[in-house]
């Protein structure tokens, strides 16, 4: 069987910036287990696959199926788009195991509503894993959780930025993804944020839509706004840009790039 499969960076502009998501859509659903080695070849963060007949997108990262995935989701739409499936004004709301996922069409980038996660603040601290990221107590601010992940904001950015984890620690721990944010020093931006996630094969995601549902309910409530930018800083770096919608939804915006197109044989 041959498969048309994309590779887009999500949450930018620029080639070779942003997250990488590999896209495949097919007329029909393939099989969790074809998905899960598709992914594994691509060898990124994740591949989405979206069945056009039911317009079910699912994500797998190369060992797991994720419920959310924004990159990905991100990736998707504008492979939408550049197929000519879709056109800038147009809306297409996915079928995903965290609901229907509306995402709209502008001249200027995708933007993509989304659940916004709940998050519950001032948790135990896990001492182990502020010694695997490399994180000092005074640091902290305050830690929480948040779908089953972990949330962490830290005084200073540039703590942030230099940190270096011991994956190999994180992995003895139990966990899924570990968030990490600062209030941003830069003006173009209200805040900075690492995401980390051995546990699911993905040492460092370079920016990361799921965790930015999380990022949102802190900072807007935090700084009392309803419209936000963050700003990923991984080695590629990323933008998201965020609009409060309710106390329920949150709209992410961005833009991607193709960056590769090809036939897979499977």
């Amino acid at each position: 069987m041959l498969l048309e499969i994309y590779q887009a960076d999500a949450f930018t502009h620029t080639p070779f910036k942003g997250n990488p998501a590999g896209v495949c859509i097919t007329n029909k659903g393939l099989s969790e287990a074809l998905m899960l080695s598709i992914a594994g070849e691509m060898a990124i963060s994740e591949t989405a696959f979206l069945s056009l007949d039911d317009m079910n997108l699912r994500w797998f990262t190369p060992k797991i199926e994720v419920n959310l995935c924004g990159h990905g989701t991100l990736a998707t739409a504008h492979v939408l788009l550049q197929q000519g499936k879709m056109k800038i004004g147009d809306e297409v709301t996915f079928q995903t195991k965290s609901g229907p996922l509306t995402v709209y069409f502008s001249e200027h980038d995708i933007a993509m509503d989304f659940p916004l996660a709940p998050l519950t603040l001032n948790t135990p601290i896990n001492e182990e894993m502020l010694a695997y990221l490399g994180i000092s107590n005074k640091d902290v601010i305050t830690v929480g959780r948040f779908d089953t992940k972990d949330f962490i904001v830290i005084k200073q950015v540039e703590v942030l930025k230099r940190l270096q984890p011991n994956f190999d620690g994180l992995k003895q721990l139990t966990g899924r993804g570990v968030v990490i944010t600062a209030l941003s020093n830069d003006s173009q931006y209200d805040f900075i944020s690492r995401y980390f996630a051995p546990w699911a094969g993905v040492n460092e995601d370079p920016v990361t839509g799921s965790a930015h549902c999380a990022l949102a309910a802190y900072w807007s409530a935090e700084l009392k706004k309803d419209k936000l930018i963050g700003y990923q800083a991984s080695q590629r770096g990323g933008e998201v840009k965020i609009e409060m919608l309710d106390n329920q939804r949150v709209k992410l915006s961005g833009q991607a790039v193709t960056t590769l197109k090809g036939i897979m044989t499977v």
